[in-house]
């Protein structure tokens, strides 16, 4: 999972919509597969969001804990589930409709869930953006400090070091969310241990130079040692 940019979000599961009076999603345009998927969503949004907003306002008196879940439907998007805030502050949990087509059972959905909600709680974009900020600047020095700099230099070192800075602590940040999304998802009712086997079918990131993610094999056991510390 990835912190990117909020683009062109297509709310297709809003819950008030989508619930038929027994809480069946229904569409005679669906076919039955799409129908489970959308009834799994819904029944995993129920569950997790006032979990994840109740452990975003313990933890962060006084912060905008009111997450709108939605999922982006462009045909084009790959799997993959983002958090964001909106124009007002308020955050955002997106998740492409490929990524809903693909996770095997509400667990794996509610991990996911609740790891993006928990980038949130974190506070990561927010440090993201300190960390950019940091990193602009001191490559920036180093460049204005260098013989024959010019502006256009300057400002490509200033860009380089906000995307070195704006990578430097994210792969802890996905372990932070890994470990604090089992506690949710556990509290919500799901098995986060079975949720993180959603891991094992995404391609490995390893540990490359500046890499976004850790290894599957890293957050798999971030997230039992969460399950033991929290005893869930």
């Amino acid at each position: 999972m990835s912190l990117r940019p909020l683009s062109a979000l297509a709310a297709c599961l809003v819950l008030a919509a989508c619930a038929t009076p027994s809480g069946t999603p229904s569409d005679p345009m669906l076919g039955a597969a799409a129908q489970v998927q959308a009834f799994n969503f819904v029944e995993v949004v129920r569950r997790v969001e006032p979990v994840a907003e109740a452990e975003c306002a313990r933890r962060n008196p006084g912060a905008v804990c009111d997450f709108r879940i939605v999922v982006d439907d462009r045909p084009f998007m790959e799997p993959n589930a983002y958090q964001t805030l909106d124009s007002t502050g308020r955050p955002v949990l997106a998740f492409t409709a490929a990524l809903i087509a693909i996770v095997q059972n509400e667990d794996e959905l509610a991990f996911v869930m609740a790891h993006e909600a928990s980038h949130h709680i974190a506070g990561h974009l927010d440090r993201m953006g300190q960390n950019a900020s940091a990193g602009a600047a001191a490559f920036g020095r180093i460049a204005r400090e260098t013989a024959g700099a010019t502006p256009d230099s300057i400002r490509e070192a200033e860009m380089l070091g906000a995307q070195v800075g704006a990578r430097s602590y994210s792969k802890e940040f996905e372990l932070e969310a890994d470990r604090l999304g089992a506690l949710v998802a556990s509290e919500a009712g799901y098995d986060p241990l079975h949720g993180a086997d959603f891991f094992l079918r995404l391609p490995d990131p390893g540990n490359r130079f500046l890499g976004t993610h850790p290894s599957n094999a890293e957050r798999i056991a971030t997230v039992r040692a969460a399950v033991a510390e929290f005893g869930v």
